[in-house]
């Protein structure tokens, strides 16, 4: 198999994996939660892409690696991981722009994983950070799949305790 047969194979059969936790698992939990409390827990994935910072670290990625994807991939993680622990602070607090911030979240870490899984000539120089696309972005998509679909839908089945808001 060749470097990037290897990679589409451990990028689907996660984005497989994780799916299936998705359908199996999460869903029929999250169907329980407040709408609140679904985004705030689909959020917490996003808050830790501040690990995509490791694309501009010398000598965890390749020295090879195009810098044009190094700087969009470290920066767009960093910029979508501080807007999803802005939102987990909005969700928990009730804010009123809570929800225009969890789109906000989700259209900027679309793009930025659409812009970086648009770049097939970085895969050979991924060095130690290989990790990230192949386990790490299924992950993030699907995470944003579900956000998505929450915040299109709007409505979201109460918890049996009537709460609106995330719990403590």
């Amino acid at each position: 198999m060749s470097i990037e047969q290897i990679f589409a194979t451990q990028f689907f059969l996660s984005l497989f994996v994780v799916s299936l936790l998705y359908l199996w698992v999460v869903r029929p939990w999250l169907s329980r939660q407040s709408l609140q409390a679904a985004l705030f827990w689909l959020m917490v994935p996003h808050a830790f892409r501040h690990l995509g910072l490791v694309f501009i670290v010398p000598g965890v990625v390749e020295a090879s690696m195009p810098q044009q994807f190094a700087g969009a991939a470290a920066y767009g993680d960093l910029a979508a991981g501080i807007l999803a622990i802005v939102a987990m602070i909005a969700l928990k607090r009730n804010w009123f722009l809570m929800l225009p911030i969890a789109w906000l979240v989700n259209i900027v870490g679309i793009v930025d994983l659409a812009n970086a899984l648009s770049q097939a000539d970085a895969i050979p120089h991924m060095g130690a950070a290989w990790y990230i696309p192949t386990f790490v972005v299924p992950v993030l998509l699907v995470t944003h799949f579900m956000m998505v679909a929450l915040l299109v839908r709007g409505l979201w089945p109460l918890t049996q305790s009537g709460q609106t808001a995330v719990s403590s």
